[in-house]
C-alpha cells in the first residue's frame, strides 16, 4: 500500500498527546506521513488559533489529518483514527479482534471511555497542576481522584489480558488512543504503584516499534 499512496499530513504538537496515537495507527498500517507541527497561541501563520490552522480545523486543536490521496480533512482524534481504520486498514490489523456484535461494542466503548473520560480527566490535572495561574487545590484533588478512578476502571480491563492488551486477544487501536495519555502519569503526578497491569502494559507498549517510531517523528518534526 505505501509505495503507491501520497503522505498523509498529520497536524501535531511537539508534547500534545492526541496526535501521537494518530501516528502510533500510520505507523503499525505502514501508511506514509509527515508531520507539521503547530505552536499553541494564536500567530496567524504558526499557531493552532491563527488564521492558517483554523482553515483546517475550525476548533483550533491538534490533531489535524490531511489525505491528499482522498481530499479528506478529518480532526479530532477518535474521528481520525476511525478515519484511518476505516480507509486504510482493510485486513483490520488494529479493529476490533473479533466479529461479533459484542466486539465491535466493546472497542468503542472503550475507545470512548478514553476520548470522554480518562483524556479528559488527565488533561485537566495537567492543567490545574501545571498551567493554571494560580493554585486551585480543590480542582486539582476532584481530577486527581477521577484520573485514579479511571486508572481502577482500566487496571481491572488490563486484568482480562494479564496486562498484554486493553482488548483481549491482540493490540489494537483502542492501545494506541490510551498509550500517549497513560505516559503521561508522571507528569501529571500521578502513580502507578497501585496498578501493576497498568505498569505492564505501557511497559509492553513502550517496545513496540510502531510506537517508538511515532514518538521519534513527532519529535524530529518538532527540531525541524
Amino acid at each position: 500500500m505505501a509505495a503507491h499512496i501520497k503522505p498523509l499530513i498529520l497536524h501535531a504538537h511537539a508534547t500534545g498527546p492526541n496526535p501521537i496515537k494518530i501516528a502510533i495507527a500510520l505507523e503499525a498500517l505502514n501508511i506514509p506521513f509527515t508531520v507539521k507541527n503547530w505552536d499553541f497561541g494564536d500567530d496567524p501563520q504558526k499557531g493552532v488559533k491563527g488564521e492558517t490552522f483554523l482553515k483546517i480545523n475550525e476548533n483550533g486543536r491538534v490533531p489535524a489529518l490531511e489525505d491528499p490521496n482522498t481530499g479528506v480533512v478529518s480532526w479530532e482524534s477518535g474521528a481520525c483514527m476511525n478515519y484511518v481504520r476505516r480507509v486504510y486498514d482493510n485486513g483490520n490489523k488494529i479493529g476490533p479482534s473479533g466479529p461479533s456484535a459484542q466486539d465491535l461494542v466493546d472497542f468503542e466503548k472503550w475507545e470512548y471511555f478514553l476520548l470522554t473520560t480518562l483524556g479528559p480527566m488527565m488533561g485537566q490535572v495537567n492543567w490545574f497542576r501545571h498551567y493554571h495561574h494560580q493554585e486551585n487545590k480543590d480542582a486539582l484533588e476532584r481530577y486527581v481522584a477521577q484520573a485514579y478512578r479511571c486508572y481502577d476502571v482500566l487496571e481491572k480491563q488490563l486484568q482480562k489480558s494479564e496486562g498484554m492488551s486493553i482488548l483481549p486477544g491482540r493490540i489494537t487501536a483502542v492501545d494506541y488512543h490510551y498509550e500517549p495519555w497513560v505516559r503521561q502519569h508522571e507528569f501529571a503526578g500521578l502513580s502507578l504503584e497501585k496498578y501493576p497491569m497498568i505498569h505492564k502494559w505501557l511497559t509492553l507498549m513502550h517496545t513496540r516499534e510502531e510506537v517508538q517510531e511515532a514518538y521519534i517523528k513527532i519529535r524530529n518534526a518538532s527540531k525541524g
